[in-house]
């Protein structure tokens, strides 16, 4: 099921995107594999704490996130996973692990792997480990609005 903060919000501002049903999958690798769609393409959400607080990093699929190298792009802040304890909370309407990339609908910000900006199209869980979202980057950048860093290692 899309959620309904996402799906709301994708509606009011008339975004162009589809939805697209897999199989249930727990990874981002088996859902871009699932969805056939790149690993990427398939642009996962990476819970962090920055300084303590919650924010979301969305990057391809293909990567790793590097704390070290996100520590230095955001001036030496403090960068650290958040365990699942400590975000689950924060999205009611998505299954744990299948939230969207749209930090502000859940008041936390939102940084993104530079390279996403080079897809012309990107799909990302939509709250739920059996459906994804693809739309446009540009759309999905004008609408999320997140910080754009060069961050990522492959896998």
């Amino acid at each position: 099921m899309l959620s309904p903060r996402l799906h709301q919000f994708l509606d009011e501002r008339h975004a162009p995107y589809t939805t697209l049903r897999h199989p249930r999958t727990l990874t981002a690798q088996e859902t871009a594999n699932a969805a056939h769609i790149g690993n990427r393409h398939f642009a996962k959400t990476v819970m962090l704490k920055v300084d303590g607080t919650m924010a979301m990093m969305v990057m391809p699929a293909a990567y790793r996130i590097d704390l070290t190298r996100l520590s230095r792009a955001l001036g030496g802040r403090e960068v650290e996973l958040a365990q699942e304890g400590e975000f689950k909370d924060a999205f009611p309407d998505c299954e744990v692990g299948a939230m969207p990339p749209f930090g502000h609908l859940y008041g936390m910000p939102v940084y993104v792997d530079a390279r996403l900006a080079e897809q012309a199209e990107i799909a990302f869980n939509a709250g739920s480990h059996t459906e994804l979202v693809r739309m446009p980057y540009v759309e999905f950048e004008d609408l999320a609005r997140p910080e754009l860093l060069w961050l990522a290692h492959v896998m």
